[in-house]
């Protein structure tokens, strides 16, 4: 049987010392960089970096031939799961958003000289970071077709006009990959834009605010961009292909984020448990009580079933990867439905899993004395990043009609699994 749940022993022996390296390196200076600023707090995190690199737990999901440990999406989901049990753990690995989905789309689109100028020093971790700049405030950012902000050539350069917020990591990155309209008038809407890459800063794109969210303002900036000229070398992939490019890059980000949320999931389950089995109340412990052991139970059972789908789909990633350009289109492995369900099911179990486990706290959960409240603020956050969740339940009923339509079956929109 092809099916195999467990990890060789080199596998499984990287996992033990990752999840060490979290809890021995980083965990213990969370709560000492709270209390840093400036330089004493840039050093720390540094330091730590420096660390992971000497233990070869660096750049998990590049290939080795750019300093990366070539793993694959399922191997890689061991990773995140791991990394994520600590706030810092993904950017200590160089595996974090938005940078891993950039790195991912500068090896495919970009061009050798865009490769080393910009890839290069990104896994290096030898630059500040990078971002992606496509959402808008103006229009429904899960729908690209929509895009107003728009470039026109002039002679060697573009000179781009528009509108960009929510894009994460702005004021902390070196470059950025900005999507805008350059066609007006294209066969289909989804070739109407094209991507740039944007030396940051740079005349014309204007940082005018971050914006404060409902966990505070954490790096989420509104730009104005106008009249910014750049030269056309500087077009990430071909004319008409941003959207491409953008669906390229979204689909294993959607599951880099899903094992990360796996993470969060099963510390806050963890937690949850432990403050059952100590906190007494009207004649026995939590954990003794029915109504308890529900959310438990419910929450064990989420949480069994987003690992499930996030694995199936990371297998499909990696199938799919593995596919030369000559396999024939009927052949071809599309993981599009597995990660869009595997994204609208997580993110909304990991609000439920953190939400009982604040509930199972009680007052406790819903100080700022545990992470809970802080996670849950950033967990609502899930549900509308990389896709709102009505758009994912539309593209899986969409695809599950035309399964039925074309085979009289709705298998194949149902993960095509051997059972």
């Amino acid at each position: 049987m092809a099916i195999d749940f467990t990890l060789t022993p080199e596998l499984e022996e990287l996992r033990m010392r990752i999840r060490a390296f979290v809890a021995d390196v980083i965990t213990p200076l969370e709560a000492e960089l709270e209390g840093l600023e400036g330089g004493d707090r840039i050093r720390k995190l540094i330091e730590m970096r420096k660390a992971a690199f000497k233990e070869g737990i660096w750049l998990p999901h590049m290939p080795e031939e750019w300093g990366g440990m070539g793993l694959g999406h399922v191997e890689l989901a061991m990773v995140q799961a791991e990394a994520a049990k600590s706030y810092y753990g993904p950017w200590v690995f160089n595996c974090q958003a938005p940078d891993e989905g950039n790195m991912h789309t500068l090896l495919h689109w970009g061009t050798d000289e865009q490769k080393e100028k910009y890839l290069r020093p990104l896994c290096d971790g030898t630059i500040k970071g990078s971002c992606f700049a496509m959402t808008e405030p103006e229009v429904a950012g899960s729908d690209p077709t929509l895009i107003q902000t728009h470039a026109y050539e002039d002679g060697d350069e573009w000179v781009i006009n528009g509108h960009k917020w929510f894009i994460s990591n702005a004021r902390r990155s070196s470059f950025a990959i900005l999507v805008c309209r350059t066609e007006e008038n294209p066969d289909i809407p989804q070739a109407a834009n094209s991507a740039f890459i944007i030396d940051l800063p740079h005349e014309g794109w204007n940082d005018v605010r971050e914006v404060e969210t409902m966990h505070g303002g954490t790096g989420h900036s509104e730009i104005l961009i106008s009249d910014l000229r750049v030269h056309k070398r500087q077009m990430l992939g071909g004319r008409g292909q941003g959207h491409l490019l953008g669906q390229y890059r979204l689909g294993p980000a959607r599951l880099a984020h899903c094992m990360r949320w796996i993470a969060q999931a099963e510390t806050a389950l963890d937690m949850m448990v432990d403050r059952s089995l100590n906190r007494y109340s009207h004649g026995s412990m939590l954990a003794e009580k029915q109504g308890i052991q529900w959310m438990i139970a419910d929450s064990s059972m989420e949480l069994y079933q987003s690992k499930l789908m996030v694995l199936h789909a990371a297998s499909k990633i990696d199938a799919a990867h593995q596919q030369g350009p000559d396999t024939p289109a009927d052949e071809k492995v599309d993981f599009k439905g597995e990660v869009s369900m595997a994204k609208h099911f997580v993110a909304n179990m990991l609000g439920r899993v953190i939400d009982r486990s604040i509930q199972v706290h009680g007052a406790l959960g819903y100080s700022t004395d545990t992470p809970l409240a802080s996670m849950y603020q950033h967990a609502r956050w899930a549900r509308f990043a990389d896709g709102a969740d009505e758009v994912h339940q539309m593209r899986i009923a969409q695809r599950t009609i035309a399964a039925y339509t074309d085979e009289g079956s709705t298998r194949r929109a149902t993960g095509n699994l051997p059972i």
